[in-house]
């Protein structure tokens, strides 16, 4: 039989978290960020849910293809705009919308040869400071832009580096209205935490919004709100199986480097899952996981292909509690029971966001009955 460790998809939670999206900004329009392979779900998987969003939004041509042959007619925007001269070639065969954030992207569009004019998205730098124009050269970029025949429409957008937390949004909202003031054109700003924590201003909601890892039922502002707050629902779940049981004495220590050492007698269940599926190695003593639905710490430290846990309080009331018993590492148990992948991703130090990302090709996936290879 093949190792038993399998990622499930769930459809009507993608379905879900779209919809609380929309009723979060009832005046915008829906990007479907499916960007990094749909954040690990898998394009092919996602579609369908998200066929109600108004656009799909990634990053690179390959992804864009993907999204056509799935026969998407609508809106594709490439959020990292063209990364040489002839990928505005495919823009111009596939109909896609695309990022312009940097001069060199103006240069190639004002010697691209087309008959029919592309509809960009101008980004400013607002505070980010990742991509975009600075604002002393946003209108000059505008400028330029608009003398093109190359170009139909043009857009306008940034990004918020801290609508999650504390500091908010509001230095990059005004210096962004202030340079746009007086331009046309559609507008686009928030994110997944900008959608839920401001998406009742229509002016920031404002014409599209491009909201990520809420759309896979991660929360966008965990600690501060689970995704139940927000009317979330996990779309993935990573559930593997017990393939060893070892009793532990006082003293004897587990995993390499030895960095726990049992104090009384315990039980040990060693899961198929490791760093090599995806599971994070910086995963702390005391990581949540669920055995037959119910919590139990991870001990020792995480290996390749393996991880432990403790049984102890478990085989109290089961003794026989061991080999084949369902694990969920995040998401849902198949009795119901959930762990969200926030709280793994905190206890590992990192985001929801890389956990799902790093699902590894070696894991199979299965979405609606459908299974296919992690990647």
């Amino acid at each position: 039989m093949p190792r038993p460790i399998q990622a499930i998809i769930h459809t009507a939670a993608l379905q879900q978290n779209l919809g609380c999206l929309k009723a979060a900004t009832p005046h915008a329009r829906v990007w479907a960020v499916v960007k990094a392979n749909a954040y690990g779900h898998g394009i092919e998987r996602v579609f369908e849910a998200f066929r109600g969003a108004d656009g799909f939004a990634l990053l690179d041509l390959a992804e864009a293809e993907r999204v056509r042959a799935l026969g998407w007619r609508g809106p594709i925007l490439l959020l990292e705009g063209v990364f040489e001269p002839r990928d505005l070639e495919l823009c111009s065969r596939l109909q896609l919308w695309h990022v312009v954030h940097h001069e060199a992207q103006i240069d190639w569009l004002s010697r691209h040869k087309t008959q029919q004019p592309h509809r960009v998205f101008l980004k400013l730098n607002s505070g980010m400071n990742r991509l975009g124009f600075s604002p002393t050269r946003f209108r000059s970029a505008w400028a330029r832009l608009d003398a093109l025949p190359q170009v139909d429409e043009i857009s306008l957008m940034t990004h918020f580096s801290d609508a999650d937390g504390e500091r908010g949004i509001a230095h990059q909202y005004q210096r962004f209205a202030e340079l746009t003031r007086d331009l046309p054109g559609e507008r686009s700003l928030s994110n997944s935490a900008a959608s839920f924590r401001y998406g009742e201003d229509e002016a920031v909601s404002a014409d599209w919004v491009r909201p990520g890892i809420a759309l896979y039922g991660g929360s966008p502002d965990y600690p501060a709100h689970t995704p139940a707050h927000w009317g979330l629902q996990a779309a993935m779940s990573l559930r593997s199986r017990i393939i060893g049981r070892q009793s532990l004495n006082a003293g004897d220590t587990v995993g390499y480097g030895s960095t726990f050492t049992a104090t009384a007698p315990m039980t040990l269940g060693i899961v198929a899952c490791g760093y090599a599926d995806g599971y994070p190695r910086s995963a702390a003593q005391g990581t949540p996981v669920l055995v037959q639905g119910q919590r139990v710490p991870l001990v020792g430290r995480v290996s390749m292909d393996m991880l432990a846990v403790d049984l102890t309080a478990l085989v109290q009331t089961d003794p026989l509690l061991g080999v084949g018993a369902e694990v969920t590492l995040w998401g849902h148990a198949s009795s119901g029971e959930l762990l969200n992948v926030d709280e793994v991703a905190q206890h590992a130090g990192t985001i929801a966001y890389e956990l799902m990302c790093a699902l590894a090709p070696r894991v199979p996936v299965q979405a609606d009955g459908v299974t296919g290879a992690g990647a």
